[in-house]
Parts: C-alpha cells; structure tokens; sequence
C-alpha cells in the first residue's frame, strides 16, 4: 500500500514538471538567461529522475526467483545512485557553462526571466510538496524529492539574479549564482549519494547500531550470548539478519526463537532474520558459573 501511494505522488509531480520543462526551456533561450537554462536543466533531470524511480517501483515488485531470491528491491537504490550521480553531472556542465559566461558575461532579458523563474519555483514546490510526505521511508523516491528541491533553489536563484540585473545591470550575477546554486546541489546529494552505496555494500543501516541490536537480542530469556552477527539493508526499509543465538541449557528452543524473531520486529523492525541456535557447552555454563 505504501509502495502504491508513493507511485501516485510520483505519477502527479511528473506530470507538473514536465508541462512546466518546456515552457522554461523556451523561455530560456528567449531571454538569454543562463540561470532559466540552467533551471531547465534541473527540471528535465526531475523528469527523468521521477521517471526513473517510477520504474523502480514497478520493476522492484517483480516477484523473486530461483536465481534473484531476494526479488529486485534492489532496482530502488540503483534508481537511488543513478539520480545521484545524474545531479553530480548536471552541476558539472552548469558550472562549466557559468565559468565560461564570466570571462564575458551575455545581456540577459531579466524581467522575462523573473517572471518564469517565480512559476518555476511555484511548480518546484508543487511537486516538491507531493513529494514530501514519504521522503524518509524510501531512497528511491529521496533522490527524486532531492531533484526537485535542487530544481527549487534553482529558481530561488534566477529570481535573485534577474533582480540583481534588473536593478543594477550587473549581467555577471546569473553566471555567479549559477555557481552558487551548482554548489549547493552538490552538498545536497551527497548523502544520498552515500546511503545508497552504504546499502549497496551491505553495510548496517542508517539509524541502527549493531551493538545495540545484539544487547538486544541477548535479553530475550533463555539467550546466553549472541556472535556471527550481520545486519543488512536490502532495500529502503526491508531489513535482513543473521547470527548465532547460544542458547541456555535446557531452554526451549522454539520459544528462545520466537522471542528473538519478534522482539527484532518490534524494536528494529526486522522481519527477515536467519537465526542459528547452539546449545550452550557444559564448559560455557560451568565458566559462567564460577
């Protein structure tokens, strides 16, 4: 059900930016603004972003196989370091273009480019409202909320330059807050850029401690001590485990199994565990002891 509502937010803020990409395109070109060129950029890489993570979602419900067994969730955090490194391009050319445009600044139509960077920036925060509310519970669909919040501050600064322009004819403010706003996508991105390769290396989860997790299942009764433990992520919120449990003689094995299982569900909201019980050795119990 959550995967779906995400779907449709995806579906609606695609529709918006790409109605809106065409008009800021044109407009750019009309007015010889770099920064409204810049922002349309922005706004296709939403597009394809949104597009991509669409794709994702559907593509990840494909049900697993004998030689995928863990299905395709996976798809979401590729889709997740695709969008990531999309950005990291953008910025690349935006800067390369700004860089050349000091050395000889072009006269821009600043009043045209205020005008279309200020329904740019109502269409970003449309899209960028439908967008928000599942914004942590999947990287998938924060790689697309961060293309359009990039693509928002965007347009906050060819507003700022078209201002800057108009009040004082200093055509060297659209190549300089183009640097500005390529700056601050990059900072932006990183951490999504992170978590996905933190997830693709099968790292512990972002939010949980390992150590925190073994205390936790070595206070389930009957547990003597837990090792071999590795928690990883498949995707955005499905967590996988698997670890040796030694269990106290002569406790019952599957209760001692059944308490691990749900106390990881409900403190971690781990479902997927692979747990191996070993009786504790006559020498543990005796050690112990003394």
């Amino acid at each position: 059900m959550e995967r779906h509502n995400e779907t449709k937010r995806l579906k609606l803020a695609l529709a918006i930016s790409s109605v809106y990409f065409f008009a800021e395109l044109i407009a750019g070109f009309m007015t010889n603004s770099l920064a409204l060129l810049s922002d349309a950029g922005h706004m296709l890489s939403d597009i394809g972003a949104m597009a991509l993570s669409l794709f994702a979602f559907y593509f990840a419900k494909r049900p697993a196989t004998v030689e995928s067994t863990y299905g395709y969730h996976r798809v979401e955090i590729l889709a997740a370091l695709f969008n990531g490194l999309a950005l990291w391009l953008i910025v690349g050319i935006i800067l390369a273009s700004a860089f050349n445009r000091l050395i000889e600044p072009p006269e821009v139509e600043s009043t045209g480019m205020i005008v279309v960077a200020v329904v740019g920036l109502l269409v970003n925060i449309a899209a960028g409202v439908i967008l928000f509310a599942p914004y942590n519970h999947s990287l998938n669909l924060r790689g697309a909320f961060l293309h359009v919040v990039s693509d928002a501050v965007g347009s906050v600064g060819a507003i700022a330059a078209g201002a800057v322009m108009l009040a004082t004819g200093w055509y060297l403010a659209d190549p300089l807050i183009s640097i500005f706003i390529g700056v601050l996508v990059l900072f932006s991105s990183w951490n999504l850029v992170k978590e996905s390769l933190s997830i693709l290396m099968q790292s512990v989860p972002k939010g949980i401690r390992l150590e925190d997790v073994q205390r936790t299942i070595e206070s389930v009764d009957g547990v003597a001590k837990v090792h071999d433990l590795h928690l990883w992520a498949v995707t955005s919120g499905i967590y996988t485990l698997s670890a040796h449990a030694v269990v106290e003689n002569g406790g019952d094995l599957h209760h001692v199994l059944n308490g691990i299982e749900d106390t990881l569900k409900q403190r971690f909201n781990i479902e997927h565990t692979t747990i191996q019980l070993e009786i504790e050795s006559r020498e543990e119990t005796e050690f112990k002891g003394f």
